[in-house]
């Protein structure tokens, strides 16, 4: 079987409306004046580790339900625009959208507009099958339409991947991902014991790498049965914000799997790459390229002295 397709992102296309406020959590008041201006433009999570992987030289494609919509069309061109293949399902509820607050440190409040879903949406086994198929691998948004499509994924044979994000590991939502991945990507914000919860979802899943990020606190790598912290990589520039930080990591770490490395030297691409994320705005798309990440990767390991990080104790 040919798979000519490095990585086939399924789900997570839509817009964000971005705002830039004094400070969050943003107290009360009748209105703001917002000199920075209030946008809207293309990328949520599958968007951004779509122009990620491209950005890094792997043939990516992306498959997800868009509605016939400006919002739609604005997923559409950001697409041409990189050169990244996409095949659209109709989505007669419309594109998902999302309004973003972002405080002066780069932190950011979500809120995601659920009404452009419907319980019966799914993608086309007879679109998605052959798609994966021509695919390596796969790394799957936690929308509700993946889901389902997740037990056909394993009878390609392709790899798969998710992120869970915030996932506080108990929502019996996100255990279907969890379990089903050959690597698991989530943030270790809500997880009071994140180790625990990493043994977890490879004690009773397929999973063979979990990572879970932990912003300025770097990350941490289960693989191999040991659990390691990945140091925090300093940005090149000033934070200016963490959208799409976490889908930045993901988007390297892959590159670097596809491409041979060992799951530290992944987990250093990912911290690099998210590193170089969050001096980017979220108004923009700019990705780091696969020349500035490994010259930067290069720059680290010299810095640092050491080719992997320790185990955690």
């Amino acid at each position: 079987m040919s798979r000519d397709i490095d990585v086939l992102v399924l789900g997570g296309a839509g817009v964000d409306t971005i705002v830039y406020v004094p400070e969050l959590p943003l107290p009360y008041a009748d209105s703001y004046m917002i000199d920075s201006g209030i946008r809207t433009r293309a990328g949520q999570t599958g968007d951004f580790v779509a122009v990620g992987l491209s950005a890094l030289g792997m043939n990516t494609h992306h498959l997800d339900l868009l509605g016939a919509d400006p919002e739609g069309e604005l997923v559409r061109a950001l697409h041409r625009d990189r050169g990244i293949a996409l095949t659209a399902v109709p989505q007669p509820a419309g594109t998902k959208r999302a309004v973003n607050l972002v405080g002066p440190d780069g932190r950011r409040l979500s809120l995601y507009d659920t009404s452009r879903a419907h319980a019966d949406d799914r993608i086309p086994p007879d679109t998605l099958r052959p798609l994966a198929e021509a695919s390596r691998h796969v790394h799957v948004s936690i929308t509700h339409p993946c889901a389902h499509a997740l037990p056909l994924l394993r009878e390609t044979g392709a790899g798969l991947s998710t992120d869970l994000h915030d996932w506080d590991g108990e929502n019996p939502y996100h255990e279907p991902f969890a379990l089903a991945a050959d690597v698991v990507f989530l943030s270790a914000a809500a997880l009071t014991d994140p180790e625990r919860t990493l043994r977890d979802i490879a004690g009773r899943g397929r999973a063979e790498v979990i990572v879970a990020t932990a912003g300025a606190e770097g990350a941490y790598l289960l693989a191999d049965d040991r659990l390691t912290h990945i140091p925090p990589v300093t940005p090149p520039a000033p934070v200016i914000d963490s959208n799409g930080a976490g889908d930045a990591f993901a988007a390297a770490f892959l590159f670097g799997r596809l491409t041979g490395e060992p799951p530290h030297r992944c987990a250093l691409y990912g911290a690099v790459a998210g590193a170089h994320a969050c001096t980017v705005p979220s108004t923009e798309t700019d990705a780091i390229t696969r020349d500035a990440l490994l010259a930067r990767v290069a720059d680290e390991r010299r810095r640092t002295g050491r080719p992997g990080p320790p185990t955690v104790p």
